[in-house]
Parts: C-alpha cells; structure tokens; sequence
C-alpha cells in the first residue's frame, strides 16, 4: 500500500515537472514551512531528497504523509497534531512504520541486506543517523561521521582516542570504510565478505600468496583490534604474550624471562623473549616466502 502511494507520487510529480510546476501538494507545506521558521526545513531543497529535476522524488506528503489534521487544525486542539509521520524523536513511537518509508525508494543495491542487519533487529531508525532537512548530513562526511556513530558505539569511541588507532579522529578514515551500516553478507556489517577481505583493501601487502602462510591472518582480530589499543600496531597484547597465547613457550627456545621451566634456560637461549620476543626473529609473520624449513617449522623469517 506504501509502495504504491509512493509510486503514485512518483507519477504525479513528473507530471508537475513536465507542467513547469514543482511538487504542487508542497504548496500547503510551504505556507507555513517557509524560510522564517525557526526549523529550517526548507533546507531539504540543497540534497539530493529536493533534486527538483528528478521525477522519481517524492514531495512533502510522500514521506511525511497526507497529515489532514495537521494542515488543518481540528476545533478544540490546543496544539496542532503532529503529521501522520513526523520523524526526528517522534520515530520512536513507530520505528518499522518511519522506516518502511524510506525503505520504500531505498532498496536493493547497498540496502539489501537492511532485514537482517544488526541495526535493523535493534530497531534503530534512519533517523537516528541521517539528517534531511540539512544541506550537511554528518554521517555522510568522513570527518562527521564518527561522531554520529559514536552516539551509540561508546566503547570504540574510547578506543580510537588510544595511542595506537586507525586514523579515524584524523578525519582519514570513517567507519563506513570497514563497515556497511545498511547490511551486509560478512560478519560484523564488514564491507566485504570477511573481516581478513576487508582489511586487505587498504593492507594489500599483507595478503600474499604467501609459501607459508600463518594461519590467524584469515581473521585479523585474533590479533589486533582495528578500533584502537595501547600496544603498538593496534595488537591485543605485546608480544611475546600475544604469541604464547597459541604457541606455548614448553616446545620452543623462548622460555619467559627468570623462570627456569621449558627449554629456554640455556645459555643459548636466555633472553630470546626480551625486546621485541617472538618478533625479533620471525618478522614476516603475516606469512613468508622463505623456503627454509627447520624442524619442520614454517618459520615466517625474511
């Protein structure tokens, strides 16, 4: 019934254009709506949503609704009544209704997967990240988008302020670039169809082929966390603690420093877990080239 209310606007309104009149049901809008109201919804006419060239645009009554009582104010109300759908904070009254608007010209292509995304089964309204009567949307801008998303992911907003972060209070690096807000077919709303595919579209180098490929680097996350972290090179843990936590110290020369337990009490051996530990040995360990294979060891060395 809303698609086909949409689409008959659609129809009507390129029929307006066509007559050199635009958006004639705007007209009892904009009597009141004019550009000495204090909420400037005029504004609308600088985006794409007040393209007054583009047909397949719905006027003020498309999204807003027929809104009778609002236009005309029934005898006995003290206060106008809102339109039949007045977004903004009144969403929250019908957040499935309000975005059934929108989802009625925004689908397929980047909305497809919309239904089952984490923000629509958390019932999180357009409205609560987009802006449309503004020339400005801040989630549509790199430098401003953060801080809308950060309205509700208050745990990364911590993280990226830590020494080590994506580039993203910068303004470099928004959330969109690793994250499709509107659905997607990764885990994690991931732009692609991994978290190591979307990582690999800024690291490149890090993808290989490689000889001897380690495994953890199909998920990134095992070992960094990309919102942000204390350590170096957005690691979870400064090595070599972040390696025994899959590579026990008992079967190799890196026993912890003062504990005399393990194979790492040689002379040999003292100290090879100091500094930069597992590192200052294996450099390539997002995989490696070197056809040197000791012990049976894939030993990500240069």
């Amino acid at each position: 019934m809303l698609a086909t209310s949409q689409l008959s606007h659609a129809t009507e309104n390129k029929a307006q254009i066509k007559n050199g009149i635009i958006f004639n049901d705007d007209a009892k809008c904009t009597k009141c709506h004019d550009e000495n109201e204090s909420n400037p919804v005029l504004s609308i006419g600088k985006t794409r949503h007040g393209t007054r060239a583009d047909g397949r645009l719905p006027s003020c009554v498309g999204c807003h609704g027929e809104s009778d009582t609002h236009v005309n104010k029934p005898e006995g109300k003290k206060e106008r009544p809102k339109p039949t759908f007045p977004f903004g904070k009144q969403t929250l009254n019908d957040i499935s209704g309000h975005n059934e608007v929108c989802a009625s010209c925004h689908k397929g292509g980047k909305f497809i997967h919309w239904q089952s995304s984490a923000h629509s089964a958390r019932d999180v309204a357009c409205t609560s990240c987009h802006q449309l009567h503004t020339a400005h949307d801040k989630v549509k801008d790199k430098r401003t988008q953060p801080e809308v998303c950060f309205t509700c992911h208050k745990e990364q907003r911590s993280l990226v302020n830590k020494q080590s972060h994506h580039p993203i209070v910068e303004g470099k690096v928004a959330c969109s670039d690793c994250h499709a807000s509107h659905g997607s077919a990764g885990p994690k709303l991931m732009q692609r169809d991994s978290i190591a595919d979307t990582c690999f579209t800024c690291h490149m180098e890090k993808r290989g082929p490689f000889v001897r490929k380690h495994e953890p680097a199909e998920d990134c996350t095992i070992c960094h966390n990309p919102h942000g972290s204390s350590v170096d090179n957005l690691l979870k843990t400064r090595p070599p603690y972040l390696c025994q936590q899959c590579h026990e110290p008992q079967s190799h020369q890196g026993g912890i420093p003062g504990f005399n337990s393990g194979t790492g009490t040689g002379t040999r051996t003292k100290g090879i877990t100091m500094g930069r530990a597992c590192l200052n040995c294996h450099t390539n360990i997002h995989g490696s080239n070197n056809p040197a294979n000791v012990g049976n060891e894939r030993t990500f060395r240069r």
